[in-house]
């Protein structure tokens, strides 16, 4: 494999994309070593095929305002690759959204699919609509819209979109009403659904709850109790208020917490009140979460990340590079010995370098926080059988799955030192179980 030849074709045929020729670029380099051992790779060109989507639409999405004024978006869907499975990936919706974030996004999702067991392939889609400020009604009028173009391109057997940045139970409700209105069928077309409609217990909670599953067996495998050891955590969407959550439950004090316009820090820890608090605040009142320092008098601080602060642990869980080499190096100067991802791809090439480099405990999102598609993956099993699991079920279900991706991360990730890298044992893990499933399908 050529790494350099393969990067500069696509930095040529895609200039600009920057997140999602990082995302490709850190798994060639994991892959690199294991896929010179296998000729029949390179006979089928097994990576010029996978960097590439099967398919990208992209879509205008206009809607009218409160106010009567026409509003125009751009929509997007990914369709990155169905080898093991339909395609699989949430829907982010978000200012930020570009084609290239959402082809990082898919690419991500085939290896992070892959991983969980399950048959899913890789797909991620969106738009850069703001879901800030807007009315119930606003929010309606752009998912129907949304879901009216989005709606020709999916199905329960080809392309299971689900929640992301943006995209919670009310806009799923609303696009999932739109699709069944349209195509005239009720099938598990979307993730993420509400309970009364074809939803999963335990799926609001999967992705932080999965983080702590991993987080746990990560420090498990090295002697240590996770009971006790203090964490910063970023963001305050989904991801982090269940990580914190299953955090404080597993013994965790949480110091941190963090949205768009700043961080707060809690010497006495984000416990089950306080986090009932910030539950509220974000997914009652859409507040900002210097309103949480306010009301318990602690420290906020305006921009910037929480990463200065000491910690055992890091799990960054809020947005793409958020955790850059200066906070690496801060992390690891006070003491941290543990980062477990529950965003996608939070930390830079730099912060990385800056783990492995020190040898710490360093779990990538496409494994750590692979929580939210095994449980995508549950529901769509549960509304193809037309049955509902209990809590209880799911929940340890989502277990095994973690145990499992830790599994394969520790098999291909140990290195001659006896430390494990688990980008490459996550990585090297996807990879193959796709690559060998796309050489049997033969070439497409």
């Amino acid at each position: 494999m050529n790494i350099q030849k393969i990067m500069s074709s696509l930095e040529a045929k895609h200039p600009g994309e920057l997140e999602y020729l990082q995302a490709v670029k850190e798994v060639l380099l994991s892959i690199e070593d294991i896929y010179n051992q296998h000729p029949e790779f390179e006979k089928v060109k097994i990576i010029e095929r996978l960097v590439e989507p099967d398919r990208i639409f992209t879509f205008r999405v206009t809607w009218v305002d409160d106010k009567g004024e026409v509003q125009t978006n751009l929509g997007y869907r990914v369709q990155f690759n169905s080898a093991i499975g339909p395609y699989k990936g949430g829907l982010r919706l978000h200012p930020s959204v570009n084609l290239g974030i959402i082809k990082f996004l898919g690419f991500e999702q085939i290896f992070k699919n892959s991983l969980t067991g399950l048959p899913i392939g890789g797909g991620k889609g969106g738009s850069d609509f703001d879901p800030k400020g807007k009315s119930d009604r606003e929010i309606m009028a752009f998912c129907q819209s949304f879901m009216t173009e989005l709606c020709k391109y999916i199905g329960a057997d080809t392309d299971v979109p689900a929640g992301d940045i943006g995209t919670g139970a009310r806009e799923i409700g609303f696009m999932f009403g739109q699709y069944k209105r349209i195509r005239g069928v009720y099938e598990g077309v979307l993730t993420g659904k509400g309970l009364s409609y074809g939803g999963s217990l335990a799926r609001t909670e999967a992705t932080g709850y999965g983080l702590l599953y991993l987080t746990q067996e990560l420090l498990k495998l090295n002697g240590i109790d996770i009971a006790g050891k203090t964490a910063c955590v970023s963001g305050s969407g989904n991801v982090a208020i269940y990580a914190i959550e299953k955090a404080t439950q597993l013994g965790v004090k949480v110091l941190t917490c963090s949205d768009s316009n700043g961080w707060v820090y809690d010497p006495d820890g984000i416990d089950e009140k306080k986090l009932a608090y910030i539950f509220e605040l974000k997914n009652l009142y859409r507040g900002r979460i210097r309103e949480y320092a306010e009301e318990y008098g602690c420290k906020y601080v305006e921009g910037g990340r929480p990463w200065g602060e000491k910690c055992d642990i890091a799990m960054p869980s809020a947005t793409q590079n958020e955790l850059d080499g200066d906070d690496a190096r801060t992390l690891l100067a006070n003491g941290c010995f543990a980062v477990s991802e529950g965003a996608n791809m939070p930390s830079t090439p730099e912060a990385i370098e800056q783990f492995l480099a020190a040898k710490i405990l360093y779990a990538p999102g496409k494994a750590a926080n692979a929580g939210g598609v095994s449980v995508s993956g549950l529901e769509m099993t549960q509304n193809s059988m037309k049955i509902s699991w209990t809590a209880e079920e799911v929940d340890q279900k989502l277990k095994q799955i973690m145990h499992d991706i830790h599994e394969q991360c520790t098999r291909y990730g140990k290195e001659s030192d006896s430390y494990t890298n688990y980008v490459k044992g996550a990585n090297i893990a996807g990879f193959m179980k796709v690559a060998k499933s796309m050489v049997e399908q033969g070439v497409l």
